[in-house]
């Protein structure tokens, strides 16, 4: 089993930056993957970016450039920078993990981007 509790959303303006932390219950190392997906309303959810336990990575076409995940083994953390955001950035994001062919989602922050 695996919790994760996202932090770090919020309302910013079109250009800005915002930082997403994902805190999960065990250590991350033993985690195969990890990653960020988001929900806009009205819209499927899609993937954003995911980061394996060797450390590669994988952008949806959208974000990339702009965004980068990257993992705190150390304190149990994965997080995504998001740069020059747009206002077609706004959606709740989701953490998500993948931890012995399971998937575990966390709660979900809004993140706003105001034009």
């Amino acid at each position: 089993q695996v919790q994760l509790v996202e932090s770090g959303g919020g309302l910013v303006q079109a250009g800005g930056s915002l930082r997403l932390s994902c805190a999960a219950s065990r250590n991350i190392f033993s985690i195969n993957a990890m990653g960020w997906y988001r929900q806009a309303p009205g819209k499927q959810r899609e993937l954003v970016a995911t980061i394996t336990s060797g450390g590669s990575t994988n952008y949806a076409d959208s974000v990339k450039g702009r965004f980068t995940i990257s993992r705190d083994n150390a304190k149990n953390t994965v997080y995504l920078q998001m740069n020059s955001l747009k206002p077609e950035d706004t959606a709740v994001y989701y953490c998500y993990a993948l931890f012995i062919l399971s998937n575990y989602w966390g709660q979900g922050t809004q993140v706003t981007v105001s034009s």
